[in-house]
């Protein structure tokens, strides 16, 4: 039987979020624009850009809100709103819809766009590696010990056409299990991910920080998978799979430079901040409602934890785009015996011409 992902178990779980508290920030409550702590002026004429990041509090995603609380968009000359959207599938559809400027989410969606006739491009790479960790229920340590087991279950992803849709499936399939034998569940990540688990609406979830912490914190789960390391990322993936960027569409790059490059200007400067900070001095920037679910001391030591995820140049990993292309051939069909161009899903034209900000 060919199980489809199911939609609106989120609503299932949104019911048990009281009971288990929420890690989520307001900004991640609906895709509404995020007003941010930082007191730096923006000029009045700096050009507007909207930018739909694929989960705000993720730590995943922290370069997009830290650049604003650290006042770097107003320095750079850009006047910049965040737009929160739980799934990365989600907001690449509004970024074709011309709803928003540009996506903060995975690279590899860009090789996805191009295999549907689509051009886009990454402008900045700010994870070196994907940073997702698989989690199991508790009680079925021993019974689930590698995705060789997951026939039949129940596993959470962020939604439908997102990341860690793409990752699920292919791990499946490298693991001998048909994407089709399984049930790929659009539970979205913080308190309604936590509750889908406890709730056993899931079996097992890609999800990331500050997730796993409370997760673990009260033992509701267990990693089966952890790719918040360069070992771990390769033993799952085969190689360095750059994620988070900030991806736009060819023709906005193209008809909009010196507004890219202001853009990551703002960028690459956030990324070498985070390098020379530790993860109490990150928490200390950040919006209280970003580690509230966990507690600011657990949000900084997984910060500490995974700060290698960051890249700390900007620059696309030379050997990125042919990993992440090796794991969509092996599952979407939408990519397969597709010719794929990958010099055209990224540059680094605009980080190599970045310049320190005042």
């Amino acid at each position: 039987m060919n199980r489809r992902i199911i939609a609106g178990v989120t609503a299932l779980a949104a019911a048990g979020v009281m009971a288990v508290g929420g890690c989520s920030s307001k900004a991640s409550q609906g895709a509404a624009p995020v007003s941010g702590a930082s007191k730096a002026k923006v000029a009045a004429n700096a050009p507007k850009v909207k930018i739909m990041v694929g989960g705000l509090s993720k730590q995943i995603y922290l370069p997009y809100m830290l650049a604003q609380q650290l006042g770097y968009y107003a320095k750079a000359g850009v006047n910049v709103s965040l737009v929160d959207e739980p799934a990365g599938g989600d907001a690449t559809k509004n970024m074709i819809a011309g709803q928003v400027d540009g996506v903060g989410g995975f690279y590899d969606h860009n090789i996805a766009l191009q295999a549907l006739g689509k051009s886009s491009e990454s402008v900045v790479s700010m994870l070196q590696i994907p940073g997702e960790v698989e989690l199991c229920r508790s009680d079925l340590k021993g019974k689930v010990t590698s995705p060789a087991d997951w026939k039949g279950r129940h596993l959470g992803i962020t939604d439908t056409g997102s990341s860690t849709d793409f990752l699920t499936q292919y791990l499946s399939t490298k693991n001998g299990v048909s994407p089709s034998t399984e049930t790929r569940v659009g539970v979205g990540a913080g308190s309604t991910f936590i509750a889908a688990m406890k709730q056993k609406a899931i079996d097992c979830g890609m999800t990331t920080e500050p997730t796993v912490s409370q997760v673990l914190s009260d033992k509701t789960g267990f990693i089966l998978l952890d790719m918040r390391t360069a070992a771990g990322s390769r033993a799952a993936l085969g190689g360095t799979y750059p994620a988070t960027s900030l991806y736009m569409t060819t023709a906005y790059v193209t008809s909009h430079k010196d507004v890219v490059q202001k853009l990551v200007n703002a960028y690459v400067a956030t990324l070498k901040w985070i390098q020379a900070h530790n993860g109490s001095q990150i928490a200390d920037v950040m919006p209280a409602d970003y580690y509230a679910g966990v507690g600011k001391p657990a949000y900084a030591k997984a910060l500490d934890s995974e700060k290698g995820i960051f890249n700390p140049t900007g620059i696309m990993p030379p050997d990125g785009p042919k990993t992440c292309l090796a794991v969509q051939q092996a599952f979407n069909d939408t990519v397969k015996g597709k010719t794929i161009d990958l010099t055209k899903t990224y540059t680094n034209e605009f980080v190599t011409a970045a310049s320190p900000l005042s």
